[in-house]
């Protein structure tokens, strides 16, 4: 249960150990201002946590893949499945920042390849480009940070104050949020983590 939920991260350690590991995506586009595109040419990931106040958090980077999410294919998932194989033994918590276009593909190969996390594995992106006034990123990346202290071991989304657990999120196309797939028949409690 959440409420009982301590994880690696107990009372008697002073610091939360986190890995995040960068794929591209929206979050991370720049723009190009000799061609006027928008690129995942760098991670934007350590930009956007130098503004956040994180006083018992050691982050550790790994920049796996700079590409919009639509390019990815099955070889650069299991890059993201290895990259996060790798950095299990030395986390608390997992945070994947990773383009919203195919992150329930993601997830699921995530949840299928990790059937017994000892940790939270959290993805999430933005809708905007971090560089846009009117980004969504910052909010996100809090919100998955949170997620890391919070969720029990599981792989999850965390954007816009949702937190949906795998396997069975969708994109809601039309709202542009994260949502549990109807196809899905378990409970969820009202912040969205499905109970069973």
């Amino acid at each position: 249960m959440i409420g009982t939920w301590r994880g690696a991260f107990a009372d008697n350690q002073s610091f939360m150990n986190i890995t995040i590991v960068t794929t591209g995506g929206t979050i991370s586009k720049t723009f190009n201002e000799a061609d006027g595109s928008l690129r995942n040419d760098r991670p934007v990931i350590e930009t956007i946590l130098a503004g956040l106040r994180l006083p018992d958090l050691v982050v550790s980077y790994r920049h796996v893949l700079s590409k919009d999410s639509l390019e990815l294919t099955d070889q650069d998932r299991r890059l993201i499945v290895e990259t996060v194989r790798q950095v299990l033994p030395e986390s608390d918590a997992v945070v994947i920042a990773h383009g919203t276009d195919t992150l329930s593909i993601t997830g699921e190969v995530l949840h299928r390849e990790f059937p017994n996390l000892t940790v939270p594995v959290v993805l999430t992106g933005a809708m905007r480009p971090y560089e846009f006034r009117d980004s969504d990123a910052q909010q996100n990346v809090t919100e998955a940070l949170l997620a890391c202290r919070l969720a029990p071991p599981g792989v999850y989304v965390a954007m816009h104050n949702r937190l949906l657990r795998f396997p069975g999120v969708v994109k809601d196309r039309t709202t542009l949020n994260f949502v549990q797939s109807k196809s899905e028949n378990r409970a969820s409690s009202p912040r969205g983590v499905p109970l069973a």
